[in-house]
């Protein structure tokens, strides 16, 4: 079995697509796969399909949507002879269970690269690190289930992979600078901090690598655009991280240019 999370949302087995053509059963689908050997409760799932207010019907609907997703896959079941739908979509007494391999998830396939990833970087081999990191975001094709509806668990879960994807991005970034290619992350950069304007850390590496690009008047712009956004949006001022960060621009203090790790650079400003 193959299914993906990390944007359009999609199942398949020995080729064949087995996602259903309504929705209900599509966000079950993929609130099992996410949820790994540990099953889905049957409370769980009629919360997910029609939140606090679910219909008396629900039990009985809910057995109507595994029906039809044990179906789909009974049918690129059927030339196996071996397999059975019930061994794949699994009953057990709290709910219900999907068999997955690791490798059979596109999102434990990214997990496990950026654990490798940040492995890396710990160990100060930032080539690997970068490397890693970026097969990791080549498994996203677009939002985390972008084209099915979701409810509050599967919404939270989503927005987990979107959180996870933006650490491991601003870790790749991280190692990227150590490796001295501020001039070939300044773009990625300039549409992060547009698309995040009170993100941190993403304006912090933006920040030094203009200072290390030769542009340090716009690495203050950046600063004073957090600034704004934080204090119009919050009513709070930017950390003293950062503070302590434009001030180590305004000094053009040499650490900034350093290889070191780049939270050890922030930390001395």
């Amino acid at each position: 079995m193959e299914i993906r999370v990390l944007g359009p949302f999609n199942a398949r087995v020995k080729e064949m697509c087995v996602l259903p053509s309504a929705n209900k059963p599509k966000q079950i689908l993929a609130l099992l796969a996410l949820a790994g050997g540990e099953g889905v409760s049957i409370p769980d799932l009629i919360q997910e399909l029609w939140g606090t207010n679910p219909p008396r019907s629900a039990h009985n609907t809910l057995q109507t949507y595994i029906l039809r997703l044990r179906r789909k896959l009974d049918a690129a079941l059927s030339t196996d002879g071996v397999t059975r739908p019930k061994d794949v979509l699994v009953t057990f007494y709290r709910g219900y269970r999907l068999n997955l391999e690791q490798d059979e998830l596109d999102a434990h396939g990214f997990e496990h690269k950026v654990r490798a990833g940040r492995l890396a970087a710990e160990s100060g081999d930032d080539e690997n690190a970068s490397r890693l990191l970026e097969e990791a975001l080549g498994q996203w094709t677009g939002p985390a289930l972008a084209d099915i509806p979701t409810g509050c668990i599967l919404g939270a879960e989503a927005r987990r992979l979107e959180e996870n994807r933006l650490t491991a991005l601003e870790q790749r970034l991280e190692a990227d600078l150590r490796l001295g290619r501020h001039h070939q992350i300044l773009g990625q950069l300039t549409s992060l901090t547009a698309h995040h304007p009170l993100n941190e850390n993403l304006h912090a590496l933006h920040m030094v690598a203009l200072h290390r690009s030769g542009r340090a008047g716009e690495a203050l712009r950046v600063f004073i655009q957090l600034r704004d956004s934080l204090v119009n949006e919050l009513g709070m001022e930017p950390s003293h991280r950062l503070q302590r960060l434009q001030q180590a621009v305004l000094l053009a203090d040499p650490v900034l240019d350093s290889r070191e790790c780049l939270s050890d650079a922030l930390a001395k400003a």
